[in-house]
């Protein structure tokens, strides 16, 4: 389900590029986008999930279904009213917010600049798509439930039911609008519509679907909300991170917004696919296995260090390879996927710049998702806040400092902020002696590097120069990445087979 969301993410970002390509309605869209990008990857992938699923944990190990079901409510009463407000607020006051992250735009729409139509149309875009806080708070709340039970496939496929709402507007609102943008505005809203719904029946089948009720002051909502405050800053640097990159864009040309956001999402497949499929897998186990645990040395504390390097090391089996072909197909991806309509030769090289960029820190950004769990798995928010803090400060101060690289500056800042902020994580926990990187994890990282190595350099050899892949036509190129990519996995596999991998090093107690 993951994959075929993925996909289809792609997809949607192929049709977008062909609608809007790299220019003003582009980036003012994507702006208006990011804004409930943000809130899904804080909320279904992030801070509430890993503040929830650990008390839901304990609600469950007690037996009681009824006071289960009692917290579920409370829960859910108490979220969806503070939301609510919120997402209510923001529509009434989406120009602050506009002008918040758009400072460029906004002073150019006071001084009656260029780019003071941007402003206004990414103010009245951000009314339809900020709705969307809403639905996916919900549905972050009832996929963590069923995540917890077991049923991880209904999570996964409701952002699918996005990603078909998106293209369906672009293909057949939009050409009957004058702004194609709004049009795709309006597929947000009604994909995170569809999402909420497709929830409700699995949570009625599983006995869990109850009546919402206000419970501020309830022990496990107190509780909760301890958890996540902190957590919602913590877990979301990179994110918060990648909204200062926009803010600063909205300074730069025209397309910075476009290019970064278009090899951002090219990322989005692998980490999304890998990162943070495995970071919400392990979460339940680890939470387990930290309630059930008495010292350093029970079984449990040893089998949470099992699972725990377990999700590292598929991120190293899986991040690795994905790092260096994204490094050497950058520009034949860009291609194939994006160049087309609207989207020209000029904005694939421009995009692959940024790209090359941000995959610095692809593996960085993997590894938070499975590091942060280390923490929140055993309720601990203060330590990856005080991480975040100075992760994004770092972040701040390497955007200064990468000014004259323009928008590929930002793009390097995020990537090197990421890794600090990764190994700030994983320094954390071998202090506290909740897990430490072994030898033999070491050696399987050896192995890894040397078959992605390998990979990477026969890859390189037998890719066109971009001339070459520019003159090809689209089936011919397809044909060729296609080909490449197929014969990086045969390469990749085959070299872990030779250096010895095998199935049981790909197994984890839990």
């Amino acid at each position: 389900m993951t994959l075929l969301s993925r996909i289809l993410g792609l997809v949607r970002d192929v049709v977008i590029a062909n609608l809007l390509g790299a220019g003003v309605a582009a980036d003012v869209f994507l702006f208006a986008n990011k804004i409930p990008n943000f809130l899904r990857r804080l909320f279904a992938e992030g801070a509430f999930s890993q503040a929830f699923v650990p008390v839901l944990a304990e609600y469950r190990k007690s037996g009681d279904l009824d006071k289960t079901r009692e917290f579920i409510g409370k829960v859910s009463g108490t979220l969806g009213g503070l939301v609510s407000i919120v997402t209510i607020l923001a529509m009434v006051f989406s120009p602050l917010i506009a002008a918040l992250f758009g400072t460029g735009w906004f002073i150019d729409w006071v001084n009656e600049g260029p780019n003071a139509e941007k402003f206004e149309q990414a103010s009245f875009l951000l009314k339809i798509t900020f709705p969307y806080l809403w639905f996916v708070t919900f549905v972050a709340l009832s996929g963590a439930i069923l995540n917890t039970i077991g049923k991880f496939g209904v999570m996964s496929f409701s952002p699918v039911l996005l990603n078909i709402a998106m293209i369906a507007t672009a293909l057949f609102l939009a050409p009957h609008m004058d702004s194609p943008d709004l049009a795709l505005a309006i597929g947000i809203f009604t994909g995170g519509l569809l999402q909420f719904l497709f929830q409700i029946p699995f949570l009625k089948q599983a006995g869990l679907l109850v009546k919402p009720k206000w419970a501020w002051h309830d022990e496990g909502v107190k509780k909760i909300r301890t958890l996540m405050i902190p957590a919602l800053f913590g877990v979301s640097v990179s994110q918060i991170n990648l909204l200062l990159d926009t803010l600063i864009a909205s300074f730069l040309m025209t397309g910075s917004i476009s290019w970064l956001y278009y090899s951002d999402r090219l990322l989005e497949f692998p980490l999304g696919l890998f990162g943070i499929a495995i970071s919400t897998v392990i979460l339940p186990t680890l939470a387990r296995h930290h309630v059930n645990r008495h010292d350093h040395s029970s079984q449990s504390a040893i089998d949470f260090r099992h699972t725990l390097d377990w999700g590292i090391r598929m991120i190293l089996l899986l991040g690795v390879p994905a790092m260096v072909g994204i490094a050497i197909l950058a520009q034949p991806l860009l291609l194939v996927l994006f160049m087309r309509g609207n989207f020209g030769l000029n904005d694939v090289q421009a995009a692959s710049l940024s790209l090359w960029a941000f995959n610095a820190g692809l593996l960085s950004f993997m590894l938070i998702k499975i590091l942060a769990n280390g923490y929140y798995a055993r309720q601990d928010t203060k330590t990856p806040v005080k991480i975040g803090i100075i992760a994004m400060v770092s972040n701040m101060g390497f955007n200064l400092l990468a000014i004259p690289f323009s928008y590929v500056g930002l793009a390097m800042a995020s990537a090197m902020s990421a890794t600090l902020n990764a190994y700030l994580l994983y320094r954390g926990l071998v202090k506290e002696e909740v897990y430490h990187f072994s030898r033999q994890s070491a050696v399987f990282f050896g192995k890894v590097l040397l078959s992605a190595s390998v990979m990477g350099g026969l890859v390189w050899y037998n890719t066109p120069t971009l001339l070459e892949w520019h003159a090809m036509t689209f089936l011919t190129r397809l044909h060729w990445l296609i080909w490449l990519i197929g014969f990086a996995v045969v390469i990749y596999f085959s070299m872990l087979a030779l250096v010895g991998i095998r199935k049981h090093h790909l197994t984890t107690k839990g």
